[in-house]
């Protein structure tokens, strides 16, 4: 990820502001400082009354077993994108002012002169390492019958096999695998598996 300052310009007005709106964008900060800038944000929106347009900040980070005095464990997190922090936000003049302005923010993450938002498969997958979302997000990939695959978790791990059935419905496959020199068939789901290329 590199950031880019986006300029003082006009953004699309929005006339009304609903949570389902907003759209996730990255903020670059200053390094170690990720944490201290969430709480400055949060304190202006308050402040600003910004709570209809921007909804939360995350600092993305993730558990790790970390060992307090040589031997206990205890519970300790890690920043998985060190110098950048998670808005989520209706995007106009006032909210990027508000969140631009803020100290410790050096800019935001975009494509252009303009903050480009994340895709809602990257913000599921940032969520499901932070622990906030329980399922792994499925990598959405076309699978097509006749199609090589390598399965990835599992019973079968490492196998190789042919795609037999896609079940796209139930996010499965129908894989025909060789064990012990007879052909078998699997279910599995999308996310066991990998195309072999």
């Amino acid at each position: 990820m590199t950031p880019e300052a986006v300029p003082s310009e006009r953004f699309d007005e929005v006339s009304s502001f609903e949570s389902s709106d907003a759209k996730w964008y990255v903020v670059h900060t200053n390094t170690s400082c990720e944490q201290k800038v969430k709480e400055h944000l949060e304190h202006r929106i308050r402040v600003m009354e910004m709570e209809a347009q921007i909804f939360e900040v995350l600092v993305p980070t993730e558990a790790t077993a970390a060992k307090d005095q040589g031997t206990k464990k205890k519970g300790a997190s890690k920043k998985i994108y060190p110098g950048y922090i998670l808005v989520r936000m209706v995007l106009d003049d006032d909210s990027w002012a508000v969140v631009r302005n803020t100290p410790g923010v050096t800019g935001f993450v975009g494509l252009g002169r303009r903050p480009t938002p994340l895709q809602e498969k990257e913000v599921e997958t940032i969520r499901y390492q932070m622990g906030l979302q329980e399922t792994k997000p499925v990598a959405h990939v076309s699978f097509q019958e006749g199609q090589q695959v390598k399965i990835t978790d599992g019973p079968f791990s490492d196998f190789i096999g042919l795609v037999d059935k896609v079940h796209a419905d139930k996010k499965t496959l129908r894989v025909l695998i060789h064990i012990f020199g007879r052909e078998t068939s699997i279910e599995i789901p999308f996310v066991e598996v990998e195309e072999v290329t």
